[in-house]
């Protein structure tokens, strides 16, 4: 199992987000708005997706974009068109459906026609709103990270405590003890320590770290 993990506590329980990419196309007065979505968890990573769309579209005449990640920090641009026509509205769409870890970049190849501010505005919102309704909306439950080690006549009780609390069972390695990482949700972890304790008798070895990870619901 690949986890991205964070450091951070004061991380959303869960969020909705697209994972995969996809792509639209907007069309408003031959003006083409192509729309694509992209899953990202900094805007160092958002920076390089973008780097790639301007040198494949290198003759759009805009390159406008949106991000919002986790930590409730956003970013957009209009890349040239009037002020609040484009980023903004582009990060509407995200806000109202919700998301998190997205970014959606509009490229525009304009078709002679001025579209006027309202209409324009409206375009960017448009095309963002049909490429995220075309996707596939996901959500993401956080999970915090923990090692165990435990004698094997206490495995199947082990085994037990965390499928009762919705546990994931991340490596598991059998060596002179059963060795386990596993995954917790925050609020169950207190639960866990205490329900391994007294299944083992205070035995268990168990490390709760600092990091955490989200896992698709």
């Amino acid at each position: 199992m690949h986890l991205t993990t964070f450091s951070s506590k004061s991380l959303p329980k869960q969020f909705n987000t697209v994972l995969e990419f996809n792509e639209s196309v907007y069309k408003e007065k031959s003006s083409e708005f192509i729309a694509q979505i992209y899953y990202v968890e900094s805007f160092e990573q958002a920076d390089e997706f973008l780097e790639k769309v301007r040198k494949k579209y290198f003759d759009a005449n805009h390159h406008c974009y949106a991000i919002k990640l986790i930590s409730g920090d956003a970013r957009s641009s209009d890349d040239g068109e009037p002020k609040g026509t484009a980023g903004l509205r582009i990060l509407n769409a995200i806000e109202h459906f919700d998301l998190m870890n997205v970014m959606i970049i509009v490229i525009r190849y304009f078709g002679g026609t001025k579209l006027g501010v309202g209409p324009l505005g409206k375009a960017y919102y448009q095309s963002s709103f049909e490429i995220i309704e075309k996707s596939k909306i996901v959500k993401m439950i956080l999970y915090q990270l923990i090692s165990v080690q435990l004698e094997f006549n206490y495995v199947s009780q082990f085994h037990r405590i965390v499928n009762n609390l919705e546990g994931i069972i991340d490596k598991s390695e059998y060596t002179e003890l059963a060795n386990f990482s596993l995954l917790i949700k925050p609020e169950y972890v207190n639960k866990f320590v205490n329900e391994s304790n007294n299944a083992t008798n205070g035995k268990a070895r168990i490390q709760i770290l600092q990091s955490y990870t989200y896992i698709k619901s």
